[in-house]
């Protein structure tokens, strides 16, 4: 059996409210490894560097998609716990998030994201824990 073009799925499936505000744009995808950007303008803090809470939405849309990848269209998942530290800020481009499987369960999976600004300095650690729901 082939693996599907996850980016396809993506696309054909859309992608939340949230992340086209924040300009979020997956380039890569497999339920092992997701890659993604979002840009720093418009997700700022009122001292014009990029929101922390930005950092972490980009974390979340990509755990969750991994998590939605490996579980299969006809499961819904949840997020259950999330956690990020901030190392450095971002002023200006975009920032990239690539997100790595620690743990693909049947009814639970982890990745780690580390979140990156252009010059490849690390914004970013954080950690997504998301459950699998039954089927109904």
């Amino acid at each position: 059996m082939t693996q599907p073009d996850y980016l396809t799925v993506i696309r054909e499936r859309g992608i939340g409210a949230l992340d086209r505000k924040m300009g979020i744009e997956i380039t890569e995808a497999s339920p092992a490894r997701l890659v993604g950007t979002m840009p720093v303008e418009g997700n700022t803090q009122p001292m014009g560097i990029l929101h922390g809470g930005a950092s972490v939405v980009l974390a979340e849309s990509l755990g969750s998609i991994g998590t939605q990848l490996h579980a299969g269209p006809d499961r819904r998942i949840v997020g259950v716990d999330i956690n990020a530290t901030h190392h450095k800020s971002a002023s200006t481009g975009i920032v990239t998030g690539v997100a790595t499987a620690i743990s693909l369960g049947k009814t639970m999976c982890s990745y780690e994201i580390v979140i990156s600004n252009e010059a490849g300095e690390r914004t970013c650690t954080a950690r997504i824990t998301c459950l699998i729901l039954a089927q109904r």
